[in-house]
């Protein structure tokens, strides 16, 4: 007998009730006593019978209103009538209100708790267990409510970034935002945030358990250590100390710890009930596409970890997690989630519903001083660029990729590569070693300073991105030649070098290595502060994840620090690093997502048609698989049924499984063993092409039922009915507001205004005053007066901040470098405006120009200066060009502290120490 859709959905809802550990009754034969919960079908109230009725320990506590499938979109119309019900005295019983209603159709439900602060439904995995309700029962606010007992943050100790991230996240769950966007650039601090607002919620919100979840195992360990050290401003105890903390690593989890940290490799593992070996939480699954499942299997109801078994979910480098298969670890848990990312892209803010609570990205944090700036040096080559030709009757090498074994032929054919192929089909070692010397020949004009006590020049902390472990190889022998240099000085570190961490660790605190060469390993996660050059031999077609890889190298670092950590001849605190691109990787085309099948940009009824006019490839039968897969979990059983007598008699998922075997390697091979078998003795020719005949026969058989037009027809059709996109890729913003103007009058504008500004208070401001005097008098500036001056214009005009205007003109005429933080570009600013300078040019530029220009007119005299006194002379330029002038005190600070302050100077230049101070005062602020 055929089920009503209503009795279907009771059937699908009794299946969850009796997962999640109730026990399910008929109104006549209830017994309370034979379980902690009891869900009572059809229980009567005064307004009607109640579809479930909820009891703990006797006690109703809430209400299931049950409805049909199909009514699965249109839930939260039901509401009224299922809180009706939870208001409705109860036969036998006198109660008050329930507080747990649900709406639920089996396949999808929503849950209200009327206890909350303004109570709002969400979607849930499943039904709460009872003993969940029992403890909620117990406690005297809920959660919600207890986010109104979080205390005002104290601000010592943490940055302004921070500050509003954890204030607007907080706020961010008072309102009850199931969802909240933290981005903070690489550096700035995200993990210690992500402690401080842990720390917090679980003291203040009295939080039972947060998920800090992870898509790399070395991400975990690294989480682990920062909560290990972490000591909250309130208490002299470390984190562990006062929570219980657990970084999972099988598929046990206990139920004793607070936070858990947890590779989401793992926990869908865990969910599905499949073993995990620990090589596929090594790498990101997103990027490497290493641990990838044939077909993303749903997870399922696991009663050890329950969806209310954490409160929050913190998802570290979101950007990665929130997709495909991973995404289903994210919908099981009833749970808060907040994301951490330093490049979000469009898919980011569409998951976490546009809700933004912070927003610092890399340029905020080289402003703030919180990360330094970086320099582009290109290194362009023929080959790079365009490829090459090797002549047929070359003799050559060749190589196993795997094995690196070598054979020399000669050429057969000529051989013509494009860039594309480079280093994967052809290894060009002259490129690579073109590029290698171009990189050593100028890395001392890059770091002038990095000479030590006998003249040696001492090469940076490099780290080099290569395409493949193979190409890495080439890399590292040819940087240890054209260097000179032995093992130690070049290392590899990959997933697949026998102690990455320890080489890692070597790399980021000792002298060696000096170069590191990597695949993708160092790209995401890992700190290493002394580095200051990144060279990019690979290209990157993901913007987060090139923005990632550049991450490696923006971390600020003290003088004392970087000596320690590696560089010993460092004079000057790191404050820029250097990308050098030999690839092209800062002007290719960057996107903001991956693609998800390999023919994304095909509709299904493109595929069905290109499939039935014979385009029967490996890409075009995997993407129709994975299409049907997803139209095979969304369709009726009548549909199912139509389908197969369209096609022949085959069922949806037996076509499915046609056309993935078809081009299936063990398929292949299992023919290919077969062919050969029968035809023993036959020329290799002739077993090649019955080798083709027969797979292209299997090819064939498996595409076959979709020859005919109304089966295609039939597939389309039905899709249009199931198929409803929710677009959070794409985000809506105005596109006008306001007056119409375009960008160029609105630079115009905006630099109007600045000139206006600045010559209305350029008699009663005093740096201004210095800057509209005489050259003699602009020595007087001071970092203090500059400092003032951008606060009063910023108070007064906040959109004329020196950056904005610096923008502007960049739109309006060629500039000449870029500013290193506000102050120097409030510098050359004034410097135009005034007349100063003919064009906007970075001030540290200036700087430069005019100690070359007072230098020079020194040496075409009498004077000469040693190269000990160049030394001091290039200091003082450098401190001037960031500090804007100097004295005799300055010379009690680093650099000059640790090369003899002002002793060494006067020792140096003697009677003429003042003299020189004073022209340099004026003649590099000239």
């Amino acid at each position: 007998m055929n089920q009503t859709p209503e009795q279907i959905a009771r059937d699908q809802i009794d299946k969850l009730l009796v997962a999640s550990g109730w026990v399910i009754q008929d109104k006549k034969t209830f017994n309370l006593s034979a379980g902690m919960g009891i869900a009572i079908r059809e229980w009567q109230t005064d307004i009607g019978p109640a579809d479930y009725v909820l009891f703990i320990d006797k006690k109703p506590v809430g209400i299931i209103e049950a409805k049909r499938e199909e009514e699965g979109h249109k839930l939260t119309v039901h509401e009224d009538q299922s809180t009706d019900y939870a208001k409705a005295n109860i036969k036998y019983i006198d109660n008050g209100p329930l507080p747990f209603v649900y709406e639920s159709t089996g396949v999808v439900t929503r849950f209200t708790d009327y206890r909350d602060p303004k109570p709002r439904s969400r979607s849930v995995f499943t039904f709460h267990r009872p003993e969940t309700f029992q403890k909620w029962i117990k406690e005297e606010k809920t959660l919600r409510a207890r986010f109104y007992d979080i205390t005002e943050l104290p601000t010592d100790g943490l940055r302004d970034c921070q500050v509003e991230a954890i204030t607007n996240l907080e706020q961010s769950f008072r309102q009850n935002r199931p969802k909240a966007l933290i981005q903070m650039a690489t550096g700035s601090g995200k993990t210690f945030t992500a402690i401080t607002f842990i720390y917090r919620l679980l003291k203040f919100a009295k939080a039972k358990r947060v998920l800090f979840l992870v898509d790399t195992k070395n991400l975990g360990e690294q989480a682990e250590q920062e909560f290990k050290k972490f000591q909250p401003q309130d208490d002299n105890r470390l984190f562990p100390e006062l929570y219980g903390l657990t970084r999972l690593s099988s598929s046990f989890v206990p139920d004793d710890s607070q936070v858990y940290i947890s590779t989401i490799q793992r926990l869908y593992s865990i969910l599905k009930g499949t073993p995990l070996d620990e090589k596929d939480e090594e790498e990101n699954p997103n990027e490497g596409n290493k641990w990838q499942p044939k077909e993303p299997m749903p997870v399922v109801y696991n009663e050890k970890i329950p969806m209310e078994f954490f409160d929050f979910v913190v998802i570290d480098e979101c950007h990665r997690s929130i997709y495909n298969l991973w995404k289903q670890v994210l919908d099981y848990f009833d749970a808060f989630q907040i994301g951490l990312t330093a490049t979000p892209d469009n898919r980011t803010f569409g998951y976490f519903n546009q809700n933004l609570v912070c927003d610092y990205g890399y340029q905020k944090a080289v402003e703030d001083g919180v990360l330094v700036p970086y320099n582009v040096f290109e290194i362009v080559t023929k080959v790079t660029q365009q490829g090459a030709k090797i002549e047929l009757g070359e003799y050559v090498g060749t190589r196993e990729k795997l094995t690196r074994k070598q054979f020399w032929n000669t050429l057969d054919e000529e051989v013509e590569y494009n860039n594309k192929q480079l280093d994967d089909k052809v290894v060009n070692v002259n490129q690579i070693r073109l590029i290698t010397k171009a990189v050593k020949e100028n890395l001392p004009a890059m770091f002038p300073d990095r000479y030590d006590k006998d003249g040696n020049f001492e090469v940076p902390k490099m780290l080099i991105f290569a395409k493949s472990d193979s190409h890495a190889d080439d890399i590292i022998n040819i940087v240890r030649e054209e260097f000179a240099e032995e093992n130690k000085f070049c290392k590899k570190i990959t997933y697949r070098t026998e102690d990455p961490k320890g080489t890692l660790t070597q790399f980021r605190n000792s002298y060696y290595p000096r170069v590191a060469v990597t695949v993708d390993m160092i790209a995401t996660g890992t700190d290493i502060k002394p580095l200051e050059v990144l060279l990019f031999m690979r290209d990157v077609k993901s913007r987060s994840y090139y923005e990632q890889m550049k991450g490696r190298g923006t971390r600020t670092l003290s003088l004392e620090d970087l000596r320690a950590s590696g560089t010993p001849s460092a004079k000057f605190t790191k404050d820029h690093f250097v990308i050098i691109d030999a690839i092209g990787v800062e002007k290719s085309r960057k996107t903001d997502s991956r693609p998800l099948e390999k023919k994304p940009g095909l509709s299904l009824k493109q595929v069905l048609e290109g499939i039935a006019m014979g385009n029967t490839d490996e890409a075009m039968l995997t993407t129709l698989a994975n299409r049907l897969i997803r139209l095979d979990k969304q369709i009726s059983e009548k549909e199912k049924m139509a389908f197969a007598e369209k096609a022949n008699g085959y069922t949806l998922n037996q076509v499915v499984k046609q056309l993935l075997h078809a081009h299936d390697p063990d398929t292949i091979a299992g023919i290919t063993e077969q062919v050969k078998a029968q035809n023993t003795g036959a020329a290799p020719d002739t077993i090649e092409a019955k080798i083709q005949e027969q797979h292209q026969q299997l090819v064939e058989q498996a595409v076959a039922v979709f020859n005919d037009y109304e089966l295609r027809d039939f597939v389309v059709d039905i899709r249009r009915k199931y198929d409803q996109i929710i677009d959070h890729i794409n985000p809506d913003e105005l596109v006008n507001i306001g007056w119409v103007k375009d960008n160029k009058a609105e630079a115009e504008n905006l630099v109007s205004d600045f000139r206006s500004w600045i010559e209305e208070h350029k008699t009663e401001i005093v740096a201004l005053q210095l800057f509209y005097g005489q050259p003699y008098q602009r020595r007087e500036l001071t970092y203090k007066m500059l400092k003032e001056l951008v606060e009063a214009l910023k108070a007064d005009k906040p959109a004329m901040a020196p950056l904005n205007i610096w923008r502007a003109y960049e739109q309006l005429e060629k500039v000449e470098g870029q500013p290193k933080n506000e102050l120097m570009a409030l510098v050359a600013l004034i410097r135009r405006v005034s007349g100063l300078d003919e064009k906007l040019t970075a001030y540290d530029k200036t700087v430069d120009r005019n100690f070359q220009d007072w230098v020079f007119r020194k040496q075409a005299g009498a004077l000469k200066f040693s190269e000990e006194q160049m030394q001091w002379l290039r200091m003082i330029k450098d401190y001037v060009a960031n500090s804007f002038r100097i004295e005799r005190d300055d010379f009690d600070l680093s650099p000059f502290n640790a090369h003899g302050g002002l002793g060494k100077m006067w020792s140096l230049f003697q009677e003429k120490t003042d003299e020189i101070m004073n022209e340099l005062n004026e003649e590099l602020a000239a």
